[in-house]
């Protein structure tokens, strides 16, 4: 039975057009409903490199027992030990620069036929994240590792009544060996799912940011931490939320000897001083700023003056933290949906009218 279980999702798995992938051995649990993937790997046929897109040492599928299926309904719960997912840029896009994936109805067919039953609990235990751009520039290499994440009443199997019934509560280290915290409420089953999700990443090293700092602002840092910290709001399709950057303890790389005396080692230091004494809190040494996003999913806009003025305030009258604000909500998000949506039925001449706003 297992052989012959794990010889058809090979199969499944040989059908993704631009992909390889196997299984190398399947385990079934017939008292509790479960079945172990061991040794999943997915990797495109012309990869660039020797790290498959997808490996999954060890997954465990299972039904999920309790409440729901009391309920009558029949969902599943997965665990992933250690996955493994790489994503490096050149594999997945052709040459004219569009997307070179299958199509999201043949992704969906091939998650169906490893997880026939609806997903309801998703747990990851020690995964990793890369992102990497072989000729990029700047250079690309993004990681996540560590990652501790579990989403909980992905479908809502528990009945909840609640805007959004499912949580998801997640850990990582980042690049820069910082702490990455997301914690988060969702509901999924919407097209554009609902959510309202708080993040921070601490004490992450900022010299880990040097390729990205080096080639949009010149800037090469010699020590120093960056922390961000982010709210964000979805509802219907509207967003409303903000990410915080910081950075503290900074020192840039002088570009310049003590024998330079030309314009341009006059401009840098002028520069720097800029950076140390004008920009930056002196109490707390942390140069901040909040850069508020709004508007719909497909049209998000960036509040670039507040993001300057913010710059200001933290620098000279109030300074930030690293922690989230607690300033958005996923009221907000509604409220805010319904203000523009209002707006719009003004411009069309139906204030006044019956008009029933589906938020």
């Amino acid at each position: 039975m297992p052989y012959y279980v794990r010889d058809e999702l090979n199969k499944t798995l040989a059908d993704i057009p631009g992909y390889y992938g196997h299984i190398d051995d399947v385990g079934i649990s017939l008292y509790r409903g479960a079945y172990q993937l061991n040794g999943l790997y997915l990797d495109k046929v012309d990869s660039k490199t020797q790290t498959p897109f997808l490996n999954f040492p060890k997954t465990d599928i299972s039904i999920q027992w309790g409440g729901a299926l009391l309920d009558g309904r029949v969902v599943s719960e997965i665990e992933m030990q250690h996955p493994s997912i790489s994503y490096t840029f050149e594999d997945h896009i052709a040459a004219d620069g569009s997307l070179d994936e299958p199509s999201a109805d043949m992704w969906y067919a091939v998650l169906t036929d490893i997880v026939p039953l609806q997903i309801n609990r998703f747990e990851t235990i020690d995964g990793e994240f890369t992102f990497t751009g072989l000729y990029a520039e700047p250079n690309i290499d993004l990681y996540l590792s560590n990652v501790n994440a579990l989403a909980t009443n992905l479908q809502n199997a528990e009945q909840s009544s609640l805007a959004l019934p499912s949580t998801l509560k997640a850990t990582a280290t980042t690049i820069g060996n910082g702490n990455l915290d997301l914690n988060g409420k969702l509901d999924l089953i919407k097209e554009i799912p609902d959510m309202n999700l708080d993040m921070t990443i601490k004490n992450a090293d900022i010299t880990a940011l040097n390729d990205l700092t080096l080639h949009y602002a010149g800037i090469d840092f010699e020590e120093g931490k960056f922390e961000l910290a982010s709210e964000l709001a979805i509802a219907d399709g509207y967003m409303k939320g903000y990410f915080k950057p910081l950075m503290t303890d900074t020192k840039i790389v002088d570009k310049w000897s003590d024998e330079d005396t030309n314009i341009f080692k006059i401009a840098w230091e002028s520069f720097v001083g800029l950076f140390k004494f004008v920009l930056k809190n002196q109490g707390t040494d942390t140069l901040a700023t909040n850069i508020p996003i709004e508007g719909s999913v497909e049209n998000t806009e960036i509040g670039i003056w507040s993001s300057v003025f913010n710059i200001f305030e933290n620098g000279w009258f109030n300074a930030f933290d690293s922690n989230v604000d607690d300033t958005i909500g996923f009221n907000d998000a509604i409220t805010k949906k319904m203000i523009r949506l209002r707006r719009v039925k003004k411009q069309e001449g139906c204030v006044g009218k019956n008009v029933e706003l589906n938020v």
